[in-house]
């Protein structure tokens, strides 16, 4: 799974708005246990010169992710990127367009509350429990009024709504890093007190129009889908050569002749690091074979400064998996030695040998092949739990496909390996889309590939139980230079206990 998600772990509604008798300001109000959330400014309502504004405080679990980042769970720094996102919630009041939104991180601790009132703002807080736009907990006022937080383009995001009912998704990465950079709590750069969401600053104090006004919904919401969520995203896709080894070509392009091995350290079912230290990477010898247990000399690689080398370094991909990248000539033995079996070396010694690898020769084609294909998911439940850690296999092949009697009398028939495909979910009942392709910087839905073909990841508690949802699949096209989404389907059902 490539991707976490983290739901808010307290909200509220902020402001300085009129009462409905237009003398009163309810700036001792609280809304921390509302369904919706608001923003808004309001321009000369009371008078010439009055504005009103609300903004949201929100805050999400922090020490979760770094907890998550300890175990492994997520990448470290550098590799995984943090998207707030939060759903629209429609309204029968006046809409603002061309407006932008500025999300800050709060400097100061603050309380949720328990008021529920957002029309007459009759829920006070004064010295109770709660934030509102002069205290921020108890009897504890903010520095300003309204809130305090950061400036710093480190610290703050715009966000710009065109038609103004557009979702809110945008990428927080540098501020939760600070808030990661010590543990997660008081001990980073920047202390996590979650969230400020408000209109930029010139909407919001100098405009003379109003932006009356944008709703989100809140943690609290009945619809799981619609709550304020802290995205995880990054690319955990592998890409194991071990059954598509290619001999580098002058016809191919340079980064396709790169090859990819990889050593995958299991203890009962676990990944462990070779001695329990992320420092220690073995090294990658291909040997000269005539089946599946090493008999010839090493294979000798080239180094960037084009000298022969019998191994190669690898490197840790993440906790017990290792990865080496290289290229080879088509000059092998073949006809004594018709495979390459791979050794790994640790500390001097040999560590692990894997299979007997068949490498080809890219060819050109005298056709153009079809991009139909025929997919199934072998390993589909009709149903999963959410406390399941899933892994999902994909069997592809062309359509129209005709095997000769040496494929059909193979106890398992090949599938077709797929380099970049990418996967979807959605809620059957309404076809909404609750995990959409992602192919872009993150991939965090770009499958992986290893000898059994294709496959993917996915912790199941990221779906609302009681649904029945399904998965489609995009397989990128080269020749069109984009995703072809195919017409298939594949359902399954959360149950509802664990």
């Amino acid at each position: 799974m490539a991707f976490k998600r983290y739901t808010a772990t307290k909200d509220n509604t902020i402001t300085d708005s009129f009462q409905e008798n237009l003398t009163v300001r309810g700036t001792g109000s609280n809304m921390g246990q509302s369904d919706i959330l608001e923003v808004f400014y309001i321009n000369a309502q009371q008078s010439a010169t009055s504005k009103e504004k609300a903004r949201i405080l929100l805050e999400f679990p922090i020490s979760e992710v770094s907890s998550d980042r300890s175990n492994s769970l997520i990448p470290a720094s550098g590799n995984v990127s943090f998207y707030l996102k939060m759903t629209n919630a429609r309204h029968s009041s006046t809409l603002p367009r061309n407006y932008r939104l500025t999300v800050h991180g709060v400097s100061g601790s603050w309380q949720e509350g328990n008021g529920l009132d957002m029309e007459n703002y009759t829920d006070l807080t004064y010295d109770n429990t709660g934030s509102n736009w002069v205290m921020r907990e108890g009897n504890t006022a903010w520095t300003s009024q309204g809130g305090d937080f950061y400036t710093d383009t480190s610290s703050s995001f715009d966000v710009y709504f065109k038609n103004g009912d557009e979702n809110l998704e945008v990428d927080v990465t540098t501020l939760v890093e600070q808030w990661l950079d010590s543990g997660g709590n008081v001990l980073g750069s920047k202390e996590n007190n979650g969230f400020m969401i408000k209109l930029s600053s010139s909407y919001e104090s100098s405009s003379t129009n109003s932006y009356y006004t944008k709703k989100f919904f809140a943690r609290s919401s009945e619809f799981f889908f619609r709550r304020p969520i802290l995205e995880a995203r990054w690319d955990s896709s592998i890409r194991d050569n071990r059954s598509n080894l290619i001999f580098s070509s002058s016809i191919l392009p340079p980064s396709e002749n790169l090859m990819n091995l990889y050593m995958y350290n299991y203890f009962r079912g676990n990944l462990m690091d070779i001695a329990g230290d992320s420092t220690q990477i073995p090294v990658l010898n291909l040997h000269y074979s005539s089946g599946s247990v090493p008999e010839g000399d090493a294979r000798y690689f080239r180094d960037s400064s084009n000298n022969e080398v019998n191994y190669v370094s690898s490197s840790r991909v993440s906790k017990g998996v290792y990865r080496a990248i290289f290229s080879i000539t088509s000059s092998v033995k073949t006809s004594t030695y018709p495979y390459l079996v791979d050794v790994w070396t640790y500390s001097g010694s040999q560590v692990h040998t894997g299979s007997a690898m068949t490498p080809q020769s890219h060819k050109f084609s005298n056709y153009n092949p079809s991009t139909d294909y025929v997919i199934s998911m072998p390993n589909l439940k009709k149903g999963y739990t959410a406390n399941e850690k899933a892994r999902f296999r994909l069997y592809v092949r062309q359509k129209g496909w005709s095997p000769n009697i040496y494929t059909v009398a193979k106890s398992k028939t090949p599938t077709m390996l797929v380099q970049t495909a990418s996967y979807q979910i959605i809620r059957i009942s309404d076809n909404k889309i609750v995990i959409p392709y992602n192919t872009g910087s993150d991939s965090s839905t770009v499958l992986s590939y290893d000898s059994e073909g294709n496959y993917f990841d996915l912790d199941m508690s990221v779906l609302e139980r009681g649904y029945t949802f399904g998965f489609q699949f995009a397989l990128y096209e080269e020749s069109l230079n984009s995703y072809n989404e195919q017409p298939y389907i594949f359902k399954f059902r959360m149950l509802e206990e664990e």
